[in-house]
């Protein structure tokens, strides 16, 4: 699980939630449903209408794996190639097949079964990097569809303002009901505003960095596994993939 997003997204919602609850009226003053219906409502349904039902299908995975799960290290990416270099080299690339049942990440155990089937470095090379180009460009897509969310919402926002304030002014003979129709009104620009703030637009800022993460970790299995193929000593592997790494890092394989 990735701490950090779970913590800033709890902690923005407790921060709002608290300066709401000490003020007069507490929180049950800012619950509307018509301006939640209009601002998550009017969001998706702009949402659709922008992309096709191809692109979004995948958004809400996306938004579970970049909010819970932890990016890969990439000194642990490094050891593992490592020894994996090692198995082969002691005992044969075939070795390395019993090791596939601990992969997980399927990019990387697709690698090694193309090694273990006898394709050529290059051949390796060219397969692997296409299927990271093709990731590369499915996360960009979610990122473009959650940067959209995060202007649509705002927008939608200031709509339910509009409309709120159009009501309100279709009857003015009761100056004390001016206030009440104001905060109403203004409570879809908040709903707005939170929805991207809060949400849409980190997890799009999150997601450009877990795509990166992932670009670098890609370049750098496909390194790894392309050298195990040609039979490099695992020494020079590791120095090779070193250059990965930032200063501290590598510090800490040498460690």
């Amino acid at each position: 699980m990735d701490i950090n997003t779970v913590v800033g997204f709890a902690l923005a919602f407790i921060l709002v939630l608290a300066a709401m609850a000490v003020g007069p009226g507490g929180i049950p003053i800012f619950i509307h449903i018509p301006s939640m219906i209009i601002v998550l409502g009017g969001t998706a349904a702009v949402t659709m209408l922008a992309f096709p039902p191809s692109d979004l299908k995948p958004v809400v995975k996306v938004m579970l794996v970049t909010a819970f799960h932890k990016a890969p290290s990439p000194t642990a990416e490094i050891e593992r190639i490592v020894s994996y270099a090692n198995l082969a080299r002691k005992e044969g690339l075939l070795a390395l097949e019993a090791k596939l049942q601990e992969v997980d990440d399927k990019f990387f155990a697709k690698g090694v079964q193309l090694v273990i089937d006898g394709f050529s470095g290059e051949t390796v090379r060219d397969i692997m990097e296409l299927e990271a180009e093709w990731e590369g460009q499915r996360h960009s897509t979610g990122k473009k569809i959650l940067d959209q969310m995060g202007a649509f919402a705002p927008a939608f926002g200031m709509i339910g303002t509009l409309v709120g304030l159009v009501q309100m002014l279709q009857d003015l003979s009761d100056p004390s009901s001016i206030g009440i129709g104001m905060a109403t009104a203004l409570l879809t620009t908040l709903y707005g505003a939170m929805a991207a703030n809060m949400v849409f637009i980190p997890m799009a800022g999150k997601l450009e960095m877990r795509a990166k993460m992932e670009t670098l970790l890609r370049s750098l299995m496909v390194e790894g596994i392309v050298a195990i193929q040609s039979g490099e000593k695992p020494q020079l592997i590791q120095e090779k993939l070193k250059g990965y790494l930032p200063p501290s890092a590598r510090k800490e394989i040498e460690a």
